[in-house]
């Protein structure tokens, strides 16, 4: 089973940009589909991006397509996440998945620690 550890959140202000990383231990992350959830208060885990275990295929929520882009690299056991266009309502806990199957957002298996975002306006 993998082990995931979230970095790369903060605090900036609308329309600025963060790059959060995912970092798996485990010789099988280049054959698991991944995805980013995130958690903001209140709120239950909604799905922002997964990637193909080959990276060919990538999904956005229609809340992150044109502001976000998600990119692996399975030299480095790596996912990351580029948020750019920040708005306040970005603001939650961003936290790395695998996702089996065809539509990619259903998370099985472990969750790491998660990083926080807080965007202000």
């Amino acid at each position: 089973q993998l082990q995931l550890v979230e970095s790369g959140g903060g605090s900036v202000q609308a329309g600025g940009s963060l790059k959060l990383s995912c970092v798996a231990s485990g010789r099988t992350f280049s054959t698991y589909n991944m995805a980013w959830f995130r958690r903001a208060p209140g709120k239950e885990h909604e799905f922002v991006a997964a990637i193909s275990w080959a990276g060919s295929t990538k999904k956005y929520s229609d809340s992150a397509r044109g502001r976000f882009a998600i990119s692996r690299d399975n030299t480095a056991n790596t996912m990351t996440l580029q948020m750019n266009s920040l708005r306040p309502d970005d603001t939650a806990v961003y936290y790395c998945v695998p996702v089996p199957g065809a539509s990619m957002q259903n998370p099985h298996g472990s969750w790491g620690q998660g990083t926080q975002v807080i965007v202000s306006s």
